[in-house]
């Protein structure tokens, strides 16, 4: 078995890991050069309450059933 740090494979292991942090690193500053961010709208929800004096009532029909029943014990 070769002594990997007479042989020389640690360079290669280092350039290597320094390649793709190379890359990683050009990806990143050519996306970030070519993403255009366009000016964003600033969205504001309404907090104003309004009462209203209109009160909506609704009939309950005995005919009608709900859809789902509960059940008679719990689990």
């Amino acid at each position: 078995m070769q002594n990997p740090f007479e042989s020389g494979h640690i360079k290669n292991y280092l350039l290597l890991y320094a390649s793709i942090v190379v890359i990683m690193i050009l990806f990143f500053i050519a996306s970030t050069l070519f993403n255009d961010i366009k000016d964003v709208k600033k969205k504001e929800f309404n907090t104003k309450t309004t009462q209203s004096k209109e009160v909506v009532t609704q009939e309950i029909d005995e005919e009608s059933s709900p859809k789902f029943r509960l059940l008679d014990t719990a689990y």
